[in-house]
């Protein structure tokens, strides 16, 4: 793709971003910075879900110490998120965190300046952007009130300043909590700023299901227009949720494999088990599975092996049981005192 081909790449403590690199996922902190143990705790658990580069809100200086802890004890580069203070900036840069997130035009030229020295310097990654909630009047008023159209005024004016401080080690962003108004942003960004990797997401899309759904509809738009370098799905939950959607959503597309994808009907009055129950009951086995792995779980002969001859392994209810096949041949049958054994028979198939 002609767009992919003239991007550049940018490295974040040894994760590559952009060009060539898969999209990556990532998440943000929900536990203030100040309380270590508890970032400790969710750190540890976004890792094991895969998470690729983390957010912190750094919002005043008295977290200086705290965030410094952080950075020594993650084992997932962060990026340390500052609004207005160049200060700020200057401190997460000075201490360590080779990802910064900022908005250029409401810091001080003078700040500013000091900031993109010691980026430079650090060969640190600034990240800027514009969400629905920044927009100023001149923008909207620029845009003759297209708010798409000015999340990119605003997304350009940041590069401009960046660019004309000589500084290029970018990623853009550009978020609304409408679907409409984030694709159009970010296509406006990807059109003429082709060479910087490009973050996206829906801004406060909301809790679950809501929220996934509503950051799936959009996100998935974009990524299928090759729009997109990073990715975090923003939920009112736990970070981790974020990240299994995250890759949920890239498997979903054919895009990256991490985990194992579970196909499953929806069930009706043809079913021979309890197909929600059996999927909860055999989901921690199927952490054991390689990546990339397709578990279907059908109710009933009708949906079985043959409406999921595409899946590497499943099993479908039967009279007596379950069926249990491996790319739509049946290989085996187990009654229905046997259920239990599902999780770790498809692991010794595999």
């Amino acid at each position: 793709m002609e767009m992919q081909s003239q991007k550049k790449s940018v490295n974040i403590g040894g994760l590559e971003i952009g060009k060539g690199s898969p999209i990556r996922i990532e998440s943000m902190l929900k536990t203030p910075v100040t309380d270590i143990d508890g970032c400790r705790q969710e750190l540890k658990t976004l890792k094991l879900e895969g998470c690729e580069l983390v957010r912190v809100a750094f919002p005043e200086m008295s977290c200086l110490q705290s965030l410094k802890a952080l950075l020594e004890i993650s084992e997932i580069p962060i990026m340390a998120d500052i609004h207005f203070d160049a200060k700020l900036a200057k401190a997460a840069l000075e201490a360590g965190c080779m990802a910064i997130r900022i908005n250029p035009g409401n810091m001080p030229k003078g700040g500013l300046a000091d900031v993109v020295r010691l980026a430079k310097e650090k060969k640190a990654v600034i990240r800027i952007g514009s969400n629905s909630g920044s927009l100023n009047n001149v923008q909207l008023e620029q845009a003759m009130g297209n708010k798409a159209k000015a999340l990119f005024i605003a997304v350009q004016e940041q590069v401009k300043i960046l660019e004309d401080m000589g500084f290029d080690d970018i990623i853009l962003s550009s978020k609304s909590t409408s679907i409409a108004e984030t694709i159009n942003a970010n296509l406006l960004v990807s059109r003429h700023f082709p060479q910087y990797p490009v973050h996206i997401g829906m801004t406060e899309a909301g809790a679950i299901p809501e929220g996934l759904i509503k950051s799936a509809a959009g996100i998935s738009l974009l990524l299928m227009q090759g729009i997109g370098d990073t990715l975090r799905i923003s939920l009112s939950a736990p970070a981790s949720e974020e990240v299994r959607a995250g890759y949920a959503l890239l498997r979903s597309l054919g895009l990256r494999k991490r985990g194992v994808e579970v196909i499953s009907c929806p069930a009706c009055g043809r079913r021979r088990l309890d197909v929600s129950k059996l999927v909860e009951e055999i989901r921690p086995a199927l952490k054991d599975l390689p990546d990339g792995t397709v578990v279907a779980i059908m109710g009933c002969e009708v949906n079985g092996p043959r409406e999921a001859m595409d899946a590497d392994i499943g099993v479908a209810g039967t009279p007596n049981g379950v069926v249990i096949f491996k790319k739509g041949e049946v290989v085996g049958h187990l009654g229905e005192e046997e259920i239990e054994k599902i999780g770790s028979l498809f692991k010794d198939m595999l």
